[in-house]
């Protein structure tokens, strides 16, 4: 979520996404279906951009969000499983997301990071995605504190 927060929750959060970055592996077989249950075709040629341990990330946030959003729509569903798809633009990796939460925007692909939600919606928007789904991946809407939970859970 583009307001990288240093409090102790956003800590905590920040911690945990660092240690599960490390693993290069792919989702899970059944999450990856899981994911192309949800997704329009060009959400899906979007989010297999991602790199593997946001790909994981992202199904592991959209699965509790179901959980905290029961009646969530395929659009909003989808939202939760593209929330960082604009972290693509940054070219990033886990260390250099690091430097980049702590030093903030002072470069271009630094920026992008931070920028992250509103480059994801316009990206989502350009591959034909519901106004729901962007809106949600912009930080926005009725379902976005179920996605916030749900990502910082």
């Amino acid at each position: 979520m583009s307001s990288l927060s240093l409090s102790p929750t956003g800590v905590w959060h920040l911690v945990a996404r660092f240690v599960t970055s490390l693993a290069p592996t792919p989702p899970p077989a059944e999450h990856e279906a899981w994911v192309d249950e949800h997704l329009l075709p060009g959400e899906r040629a979007l989010w297999v951009q991602l790199n593997n341990q946001d790909r994981r990330h992202s199904a592991l946030v959209a699965q509790r969000f179901v959980v905290e959003r029961p009646a969530a729509s395929r659009a909003e569903i989808a939202g939760a499983i593209l929330h960082d798809v604009g972290k693509i633009e940054c070219r990033l990796g886990t260390f250099g997301r690091v430097i980049a939460t702590i030093v903030g925007p002072r470069t271009t692909r630094f920026a992008a990071y931070h920028d992250h939600e509103a480059i994801g919606a316009r990206m989502a928007v350009a591959a034909g995605s519901d106004p729901i789904t962007a809106e949600l991946i912009a930080g926005e809407g009725l379902a976005y504190e179920a996605l916030k939970a749900s990502d910082h859970a």
